[in-house]
């Protein structure tokens, strides 16, 4: 697998130490696994923080920090319902999909336009933006839109291209305010993205505005 667009530095960065909200540390944490590059940073950040914890002055814990972080190691799950027999949905095109997302929790898929489907991924602890699945029919073309928060998308399965380049399995894809774009699906295959966003798609021209009350993502 040749990869040739990667997150940026920062958002590595924020990988490393611990400051991405869940649905982005997904999609970072998933490109990672495939992209030894990335790999390669993310190390070097964590030796550098690991570095400078050694060189912090120690501060004084409660004479019981430790046996209270070993009752909250074992204590007992909360308990939940079990799931019945077939109703957990299976992710889409859920063949051959990276190892991390196969031990996630999926939503049911829906159509959101023609052509493209969206299913969500369940991250109970997920405050700021939402992870999903996208797929999208080959040779579909995207309205041109920017964003109103930040968009992380990473090719899982097939390509799409826009004014940033062509981009392929394990390719990285940011958006956000200051990105106005217009992706195309190549046309040999269907294109399956593991997506993270905050706020909102913006659509731009006439059918855009037109038709963005009823997409939703």
């Amino acid at each position: 697998m040749t990869i040739n667009h990667h997150p940026p530095e920062d958002l590595l960065a924020d990988f490393a130490a611990g400051r991405l909200d869940e649905a982005d540390r997904l999609v970072i944490g998933v490109h990672a696994a495939q992209c030894p590059r990335c790999r390669r940073f993310i190390a070097a950040i964590e030796q550098l923080a690991g570095a400078a914890l050694e060189r912090t002055a120690p501060v004084a814990m409660a004479d019981d920090a430790f046996a209270t972080i070993m009752a909250a190691i074992d204590a007992p799950e909360a308990a939940t319902a079990p799931a019945q027999a077939g109703s957990q949905p299976v992710p889409l095109l859920d063949d051959d999909l990276p190892e991390i997302l196969l031990r996630c929790r999926f939503g049911k898929s829906r159509r959101v336009a023609p052509g493209v489907k969206m299913q969500p991924i369940v991250l109970p602890g997920a405050d700021k933006s939402r992870a999903f699945l996208l797929w999208s029919a080959p040779g579909t073309r995207m309205l041109e839109h920017s964003h109103t928060g930040t968009e992380l998308t990473l090719v899982l399965k097939g390509s799409f291209s826009h004014q940033g380049g062509d981009f392929r399995p394990g390719d990285f894809d940011f958006g956000d305010g200051e990105v106005d774009h217009q992706p195309i699906v190549g046309g040999d295959m269907p294109c399956l993205c593991l997506v993270a966003m905050s706020g909102d798609l913006q659509m731009h021209g006439w059918l855009g505005r037109l038709i963005s009350p009823f997409v939703r993502l």
